[in-house]
């Protein structure tokens, strides 16, 4: 008797609470290994393949690519344990189809929420029809049926399962809700309300909104950011109205003049960095200033230094390089506020941020421990960094923990910007690009490479003169290279 094993959306870390299907690895009907990824999805953070701790068949999958599901929802449920008798294994079954009867063999990958030695012969709990619900099929209540989750609207049918793990699948119990829930006409007055995710609560917070009133449209009822924003959208109705019972398809009506604008959704890492830079503006006081440098002696330090052989040293490592003997004179810039607790965290390290535009949007991957890198350091860890982001494998670990941000936002051609803080961080360099300009040089016109240096800083943690100490440090070592070796 094979045994039905759901595997669910595992908690992929760093807080993140849903993730997209980006492509599907496995077909319903094929034999998988313990460990083996499954599904490629992307976070907020970062784009990743989720192993399955479980072996065995395939028998359905829940979400087409491009659906988002929250940490907690079903991935795929997988029939494990041995065959129906007279049915003989081949030679490359993976494992956990030669196990005994009811029994799974666990997976070695440490996934919260799942084991790492023996998976348990877990059972669910099938729910009763609600009145509105479909009558269950007679297969649903036959004891060789499994208790297997009815996939999500657009889930593959468990059609292509073979014929020896057939009787292991079970056809929906009831109706699945319609995406794009409304308000319930009878709203919950107690017990917990179904929400995994904390920004869907915060979102219904911000705007008033109960959630008792909703009906969710994810597994169970769950409460999905969709259907707080369909409910946010939709004109409210008197309960027990028309108007208050689900009507199918139903579309919210555009406002004025955006019929026939292009909706994108905010979501992936446009919907990170959206929730991120707007807390920033929220949360933040900021202040900018900006001076003119000339680079031309780092250029040629630099030129110095790779002509000299050995690796190649970038312009970026220098920058850094100036950044950390800066946080080191100016440790309040290197710092983040505690609002609940109204204090200011120093760091005793820098673990340095730099912007990177890649094909999925801006990352800030971190160098940790930017502080103790030299020049040649810096400039392999950035090397790396930069390749991950743009083949999509950087981890949540390489994105988050950083305390301060340098932008080179002068490789898309422009002078200056004002940048915006990357919260919870308290400042950021900006870098324009290095032209040659007219300048005055030991007092005569010269053409020098000249670039802006702008400092966007949180205000709580210091003032003008701190920031703008910190800002003329950096521009005298860009002028200067041989400042830094001071602080070597």
């Amino acid at each position: 008797m094979a045994q039905v094993l759901e595997f669910k959306l595992p908690d992929l870390g760093e807080g993140l609470t849903e993730a997209e299907i980006v492509r599907w690895l496995v077909q319903v009907g094929d034999v998988v290994a313990v460990d083996q990824p499954v599904v490629e999805v992307e976070t907020a953070k970062a784009m990743v393949e989720v192993p399955c701790p479980y072996g065995g068949v395939v028998t359905a999958r829940f979400g087409e690519e491009g659906t988002e599901l929250p940490v907690g929802a079903p991935l795929i449920t997988v029939a494990v344990g041995a065959p129906a008798s007279g049915d003989a294994l081949g030679p490359a079954d993976p494992p956990g189809r030669g196990a005994p009867a009811g029994q799974a063999e666990g997976s070695g990958n440490v996934l919260v929420g799942y084991g790492t030695s023996e998976a348990p012969a877990r059972r669910r709990r099938v729910r009763p029809a609600q009145p509105t619900a479909a009558p269950a099929t007679p297969h649903a209540s036959s004891p060789a049926a499994a208790p297997a989750r009815a996939p999500l609207a657009g889930a593959t049918p468990p059609a292509a399962v073979p014929q020896a793990l057939s009787g292991a699948a079970t056809a929906p119990v009831g109706v699945p809700v319609e995406a794009g829930s409304v308000r319930s006409p009878h709203p919950a007055s107690d017990g917990p309300v179904p929400v995994i995710s904390p920004l869907v609560r915060r979102l219904a917070r911000e705007n008033g909104l109960d959630l008792r009133q909703l009906t969710g449209s994810g597994p169970e009822g769950l409460i999905l950011r969709a259907d707080v924003e369909n409910a946010l959208r939709a004109p409210a109705a008197p309960v027990g109205s028309e108007a208050a019972r689900p009507l199918p398809d139903t579309v919210a009506t555009p406002a004025p003049g955006t019929a026939d604008g292009r909706r994108i959704p905010l979501k992936g890492v446009r919907g990170a960095v959206a929730d991120k830079l707007s807390r920033s503006r929220r949360e933040i006081p900021d202040a900018t200033c900006w001076v003119d440098a000339d680079a031309t002696e780092l250029m040629r330090a630099r030129a110095a230094m790779n002509a000299a052989g050995g690796p190649k040293i970038s312009l970026l490592a220098l920058l850094a390089r100036i950044c950390t003997a800066a946080l080191a004179r100016f440790p309040e810039l290197n710092s983040s506020v505690d609002t609940a607790a109204r204090e200011i965290v120093q760091f005793d390290h820098v673990h340095l941020g730099f912007a990177a535009q890649t094909e999925r949007g801006l990352v800030v991957p971190v160098v940790r421990d930017a502080h103790a890198r030299d020049a040649e350091g810096l400039t392999a860890e950035f090397a790396r960094l930069t390749e991950a982001g743009r083949a999509g494998r950087l981890t949540p670990a390489d994105l988050t923990g950083g305390t301060f941000t340098l932008n080179n936002y002068g490789v898309f051609g422009v002078d200056g910007s004002t940048p915006i803080v990357n919260h919870p961080e308290a400042a950021m360099l900006g870098v324009g690009r290095i032209v040659p300009k007219p300048w005055v040089h030991e007092g005569e016109l010269a053409v020098r490479q000249v670039v802006q240096l702008s400092l966007t800083f949180d205000h709580r943690v210091c003032d003008g003169g701190t920031a703008g100490g910190f800002l003329r440090h950096v521009a005298d070592c860009v002028e200067q290279p041989a400042v830094l070796l001071r602080t070597l």
